[in-house]
């Protein structure tokens, strides 16, 4: 058994609706369209009839059919005929030519004018039914490749990229003049500054995009496990090889390789990876056989490789071969014009994942942002981003959503209560006339943890305020958080 990189992904096609698919049967014996036609429309199929090539060729013109089942012999115009105007007027219509007089020159005729199945009479239902069902799996399977890609191009599109500050229309400049070539890419820049978004979207602008992105992380497997997932292994190559494996250069052919942290891979494996960019060729772990490929690399690092290289941890000759372009991306801090357009799409993201409404932001979260330095560049912004999502109650984002590094001293963490008041206990509420206002906030939050079985999250959503401010109360007055 041979499995690839992607073998844990499931893909859970739709069944194919027959009553979604439009079929015109063309057939210049009436009595044999018919009975074709209903045999399809039973299993739910919506067929058309016509009776002859030039009705037929009439019927493809005017209406939108997904699938066409023709006759191959008639007059005036042939099954032939019918299946060269299917796919020049319906280019993802699939046609099934039926015939009697079957030869393997007219089978391999058919084919090659993108027949999808050519059928011999006599037909049975099943036979009939069994091309128009496949027909219809391959139609459904063209859409939801197409829609694949739609949704491809609006998220990795150079267009899909949010900034606005001239640093970054100028990355994106250059990378509008990388992605058409073949040009191996490396991308320099911090941990968090979107390296695999821009690996992404070289790809999907380039004329690879219909061939797989592999990407692959070099700081996260050990020499042995990374030259497996590269190379892939033979059954039997090492202990647990218990099938044979195809690498990640071996499964993105005629695709896009991103190996990220490439300044992390050990020496043995930078030697065989530079032999596999030198020769177009690579060997399975535990094999000789070598196997052609052609893919497009790219990588990324946070590292100094021109350091490595002087350290003697990284090869010259494969750090050449990698930088034919190089793409270095800014910190986020040199770039702060894209904090706050970054900061709204992420939130926007957010609000919908978590099913939140964010109806606004306070003006100081803003401007908090924009005097953040971020260590953590765009993938912090992200995160803090989904924080304040998260912990938001009332539809606003305030000073008491922010993450604790843009908390400052004297920040009103409290946010508007919920004028419906919370029973707490046993509901008995103690004379409280004249006792300061401390004393009744250590008693009403004492209860409500209580009454919650000292779940803080819970309490909190019941006292209306923020669970940070929660933890602080509880601290503050020597409360049991349990």
């Amino acid at each position: 058994m041979t499995t690839t990189p992607q073998d844990e992904v499931q893909t859970d096609a739709a069944p194919v609706q027959p009553d979604q698919f439009r079929v015109l049967v063309v057939d210049n014996d009436k009595a044999h369209a018919m009975t074709m036609a209903e045999s399809l429309e039973r299993i739910g199929f919506v067929c058309t009839v016509a009776t002859s090539g030039p009705e037929g060729a009439e019927k493809i013109v005017a209406e939108p059919f997904e699938i066409v089942v023709t006759d191959l012999v008639m007059n005036d115009i042939d099954g032939m005929g019918i299946l060269q105007l299917a796919k020049e007027s319906r280019p993802n219509c699939e046609v099934i030519v039926v015939t009697g007089h079957a030869t393997v020159s007219t089978a391999v005729a058919a084919m090659q004018n993108e027949a999808l199945n050519f059928l011999e009479k006599p037909l049975t239902p099943d036979k009939l039914r069994a091309a128009a069902l496949k027909a219809a799996e391959t139609i459904q399977l063209k859409r939801q490749n197409s829609e694949l890609m739609r949704r491809l191009d609006e998220k990795f599109g150079f267009e899909g990229l949010i900034y606005s500050s001239n640093k970054m229309r100028q990355v994106v400049q250059r990378l509008q003049r990388i992605a058409p070539t073949d040009a191996s890419v490396l991308i320099l820049g911090e941990t968090g500054t979107g390296k695999e978004v821009v690996a992404q979207a070289i790809h999907q602008n380039s004329p690879r995009k219909k061939k797989p992105f592999v990407p692959l992380n070099c700081a996260e497997l050990s020499e042995h496990l990374l030259e497996s997932e590269l190379f892939g292994h033979a059954k039997g190559a090492y202990t647990d090889a218990a099938s044979e494996r195809i690498g990640r250069l071996e499964y993105a052919n005629g695709g896009t390789l991103f190996l990220d942290e490439i300044g992390d891979m050990p020496m043995p494996t930078q030697v065989k990876l530079l032999r596999v960019l030198e020769s177009s060729e690579i060997t399975r772990v535990g094999e000789n056989k070598p196997i052609r490929i052609n893919v497009r690399l790219l990588s990324a690092t946070n590292c100094d490789l021109e350091a490595a290289i002087a350290a003697g941890t990284f090869r010259a000759d494969l750090y050449h071969r990698l930088r034919i372009v190089t793409v270095q991306l800014p910190a986020l801090r040199e770039r702060p014009d894209d904090i706050l357009p970054l900061f709204d799409h992420f939130l926007k993201v957010f609000s919908k994942k978590h099913d939140k409404k964010v109806r606004g932001i306070d003006r100081t979260v803003f401007q908090r942002c924009l005097e953040y330095d971020w260590p953590g560049n765009v993938r912090q912004l992200r995160n803090f981003a989904e924080s304040m999502v998260v912990l938001d109650l009332d539809g606003t984002i305030g000073l008491d959503d922010l993450p604790p590094e843009l908390i400052q001293e004297g920040d009103d963490l409290v946010p508007p209560v919920d004028p419906k008041p919370a029973v707490a206990g046993n509901g008995e509420m103690p004379s409280m006339v004249g006792q300061p206002i401390s004393e009744v906030e250590k008693w009403l939050i004492g209860e409500t943890l209580k009454s919650t079985g000292g779940n803080r999250e819970e309490a909190a959503k019941m006292l209306g305020i923020g669970e940070r401010t929660l933890y602080r109360k509880i601290k503050e007055y020597g409360l049991r958080g349990d």
